[in-house]
């Protein structure tokens, strides 16, 4: 309301755009979880880990450290438990979070579990992150978690896809040497190759791929997993990437050759590389290594495999939460944080509107489009509803440029605070305004009515929207 205000929150924006302080929090579970059964304790396995990332941290921390806070004073801890624990901090596990060679901060909750007498099909995990001097960051929370008895031993039946494994979803892969909790390793990356890491565990893409095609040229698939089929494993981090890879069913330590039923949760796999001779992806310690199974003269369809060569796969979701302080010194939790999943345009021109959809909004948000703020409207937590700025608001350069405008779309609470997003906006002149073709040639050009009509063609723009990865 105060047009001071206003331009000195657009000039941050501009700044903020130039210059992004973001600070991201990214939590990693597993899709599914074994529930507990009287005293035993089964923890969730892979581990739910949270990373902490972004310039904006080590920017808070010396806001924090100028008010003469000392050293202790801003650094991050946490508590991370299911959403039906209540506030005790007896029923959750302390985070502490060190720092890994890429500035990350990382911590995982190893001790986590669902007991039975929890009689929910589904829960969230919830992170509550806190500077060691108390001020609290914020909370947030994970997608939603399956409970589940046990694998399923059944042939699983593509008409209840719940626990099924499809093309595209990510997965991670542990190995547990003779049963053992306490040897478990988890497939991970470090330093560009491939490891088994007893502490962090990676999450990766399981494509499925075309059986007749070399590595070079992979066409992905889509589809459910089956046994005997090509896919191959691409590290959601770091994009590296296993050769193609034939995933087989494990029974009693041997890979089953002749089975091709669907792939189901926490099921034992094996993963031979493909044109091999029954080389397998195995675990030796540290060291993921290629080992040679033996063949079975008395069954073909069957091949012995040791120990490291038998992988427990699981499903992966990863939710990341940013957000950026730069603009202001803010007391308040920055949660609950908003995160948009789509967006809806409807109309064009001077009453384009669009719907943002997603998770955790509230009355406080406006959308801005760039360092443009639009008119928005609070519908629910789901959806936020303003209207599309018209190309002008960027500025009298704007109005005769005649290809795409994108800008970034931004989420900004009443107080300064910016949820950064994946998504952007793009305007685009309608065909008759592309360059090389005849557009009012009749106008002299040094008319003020060229730059009237380069506008009124705008104001009939097509919008087109789309995510940048």
């Amino acid at each position: 309301s105060n047009p001071y205000q206003t331009n000195l929150l657009r000039d941050g924006v501009r700044r903020y755009l130039q210059l992004p302080a973001d600070q991201t929090v990214l939590i990693l579970h597993a899709k599914v979880a074994q529930k507990s059964y009287g005293n035993e304790k089964r923890f969730f396995c892979p581990p739910p880990c949270v990373y902490l990332s972004g310039p904006g941290w080590k920017l808070k921390q010396e806001q924090i450290k100028a008010r003469d806070l000392g050293e202790a004073g801003f650094r991050v801890c946490g508590y991370m438990g299911l959403d039906s624990m209540g506030s005790s901090l007896m029923e959750t596990q302390k985070l502490s979070f060190e720092e890994q060679p890429d500035a990350k901060g990382f911590s995982c909750a190893k001790a986590l579990y669902i007991s039975d007498t929890d009689k929910r099909k589904h829960f969230r995990l919830v992170l509550k992150l806190f500077f060691t001097n108390g001020q609290e960051i914020g909370t947030f929370h994970s997608k939603l978690i399956k409970v589940i008895s046990k694998p399923s031993q059944k042939k699983q039946s593509l008409k209840n896809t719940d626990l099924c494994i499809s093309s595209g979803s990510k997965v991670s892969l542990f190995n547990r040497l003779r049963s053992q909790t306490v040897s478990t390793r988890y497939l991970s990356v470090e330093g560009g190759a491939f490891i088994a890491s007893a502490r962090q565990w990676a999450a990766f893409t399981l494509h499925l791929a075309d059986e007749c095609c070399s590595q070079s040229e992979f066409p992905l698939r889509e589809g459910y997993i089956r046994y005997g089929s090509v896919v191959q494993l691409i590290c959601t981090a770091t994009g590296v990437t296993l050769p193609p890879l034939i995933i087989r069913k494990v029974m009693k330590q041997y890979a089953m050759l002749d089975v091709d039923e669907p792939i189901s949760q926490l099921h034992k796999c094996a993963f031979q590389f493909q044109g091999s001779d029954r080389m397998y992806l195995c675990l030796s310690t540290e060291k993921v290594i290629q080992f040679q199974a033996s063949p079975c003269p008395k069954e073909a369809n069957r091949e012995l495999l040791n120990d490291g060569s038998c992988w427990t796969i699981i499903s992966t979701e990863t939710v990341e939460y940013t957000f950026s302080e730069s603009l202001a010194c803010i007391r308040e939790p920055v949660s609950p944080v908003p995160l948009i999943a789509a967006l809806q345009l409807t109309g064009g021109g001077d009453v384009a509107m669009l719907e943002v959809q997603g998770e955790y909004f509230h009355a406080h948000l406006k959308v801005w489009f760039g360092d443009v703020e639009a008119e928005t409207m609070y519908r629910s937590p789901k959806s936020l509803v303003c209207v599309v700025p018209d190309v002008s608001a960027f500025g009298s350069d704007w109005r005769w440029l005649r290809y795409p405008i994108t800008v970034p779309l931004l989420l900004i609470r009443d107080d300064g605070l910016i949820y950064s997003s994946s998504f952007t906006f793009t305007y685009t002149p309608e065909q008759s305004c592309i360059p090389g073709q005849q557009v009012l040639s009749d106008v002299p050009q040094d008319s003020d009515r060229l730059i009237d009509s380069i506008h009124q063609e705008f104001t009939r723009t097509n919008f087109h929207l789309f995510m940048q990865s």
